[in-house]
């Protein structure tokens, strides 16, 4: 007879917006060979229009509103027993727009992704695409790392740049991010799914050795 196939690693997608970046995992998610399930996706807003595309592919849903919880500690807990309850391998930030405590941070640690739009260590926090026009930079784009207690400051596993044009603004240059980032995370979250990307102390293992930069697109590594 033959063996069972291992379980798919279950994956939790945390979302507050529009979820496109969620969009795109759900569709990479529905490819034959991805390595990887959509298990739950969470909102801290209600109206999140990321819980009707879950809803659309049938994935299970939740929602933990921040407005309800005095302060960002017991919202954390609340939000750590959901993700419990579904017991993810991997936690996918995707347009979640909490600063998480320290604690859970940790709880989770080398197992949650987050996506920004700035070439890391550029341009943490907010309004990353008016401060890259504002510094005259010639080039900017998209990160995915791992989540640690320094916001935005993970280890970077990959990135995807864009050319900045002399007549882009904020909202032209964002919608060229945005199309990088529904290319990268997926291969990203394919990675971790595969066992290929692993967090070390403050550097990532790729395939067991070290990363000493991260990932490019367009790369041999990337695209295939």
């Amino acid at each position: 007879m033959n063996a069972d196939p291992a379980p798919q690693p279950r994956i939790l997608v945390l979302a507050s917006g529009s979820g496109t970046n969620l969009q795109a995992l759900i569709d990479a998610s529905r490819e034959r060979d991805f390595p990887g399930q959509i298990v739950a996706v969470g909102c801290n807003r209600p109206q999140a229009f990321a819980l009707e595309r879950a809803a659309q592919a049938n994935i299970d849903t939740f929602i933990v509103n921040h407005q309800d919880y005095g302060s960002r500690e017991e919202f954390d807990g609340a939000l750590m027993a959901e993700i419990r309850r579904h017991n993810p391998d991997l936690v996918v930030l995707a347009g979640f727009m909490r600063i998480l405590t320290t604690d859970f941070v940790r709880a989770l640690r080398g197992t949650m992704l987050n996506i920004h739009p700035s070439l890391l260590p550029k341009y943490t926090g907010l309004n990353t695409h008016q401060r890259a026009l504002e510094a005259g930079d010639k080039v900017h784009g998209v990160s995915v790392h791992f989540v640690t207690e320094e916001l935005d400051g993970g280890p970077v596993i990959a990135q995807a740049e864009v050319t900045i044009d002399p007549d882009d603004t904020p909202e032209s240059l964002a919608e060229k991010v945005q199309e990088k980032e529904h290319l990268l995370y997926p291969i990203v979250v394919r990675w971790f799914c595969e066992g290929r990307i692993h967090l070390g102390t403050d550097y990532v293992l790729f395939d067991g050795e070290l990363l000493k930069q991260p990932m490019r697109l367009p790369d041999e590594r990337v695209t295939h």
